[in-house]
């Protein structure tokens, strides 16, 4: 998925962080506060937007699971001793 991100200066992300620091400090949970936050730029925001890919790994697998790939085994590995 491709969509418009605001493009916020370095002091536009610093206020945004303070807020939701603020409102996390008022009893709001992160997720809450980082939605708000972020509902409250994209109504806002007058400035120029920046393009963001996300991929969704969900329609990954379907699509793997379609073709019949399988997934690697490493994939799930990690560098943790047992």
């Amino acid at each position: 998925m491709i969509t418009g991100l605001p493009a916020l200066s370095h002091e536009q992300q610093q206020q945004a962080v303070e807020r939701i620091q603020q409102l996390m400090s008022e009893g709001m949970s992160s997720g809450q506060a980082i939605q708000l936050v972020a509902a409250e730029i994209r109504e806002t925001h007058t400035g120029g937007m920046v393009a963001a890919r996300f991929d969704d790994e969900d329609e990954d697998e379907d699509r793997d699971q379609q073709l019949g790939h399988q997934p690697d085994e490493d994939q799930y590995d990690n560098d943790y001793d047992d």
